[in-house]
């Protein structure tokens, strides 16, 4: 295998982990939150932000390389890697905003 594909893949790998950690963080968060304990659970949210930006990070370096001409090589392992990270971003904000209607309900039943 050429360096460049093994580059890739360790790349790819390490934004699925990286989006794995943020999604299974967020969805805690949720549970922590229906649980009553706000602030744990935005603080797990926070985490789960941080673990994503480094999934993030890696997926710009990508870009920035596309833009600069070197042409990045678009596999399966690639777009399965950018699908972890695009269900992740989108379970944080899903999770903001249950965590925000937990302590809603919580606020309005004292």
């Amino acid at each position: 295998m050429a360096e460049e594909d093994t580059s890739m893949e360790m790349i790819s790998f390490g934004i699925v982990a990286s989006a794995g950690a943020a999604r299974s963080l967020a969805m805690e968060a949720i549970k922590t939150a229906r649980e009553g304990d706000i602030a744990a659970a935005r603080e797990m949210l926070a985490e789960s932000r941080k673990a994503g930006l480094e999934a993030h990070d890696e997926q710009t370096k990508l870009l920035s390389r596309e833009a600069g001409g070197d042409h990045v090589t678009v596999d399966v392992l690639l777009v399965h890697s950018q699908d972890h990270l695009m269900t992740a971003m989108l379970c944080q904000d899903l999770a903001e905003e249950m965590i925000n209607l937990y302590e809603m309900v919580e606020t309005q039943s004292k």
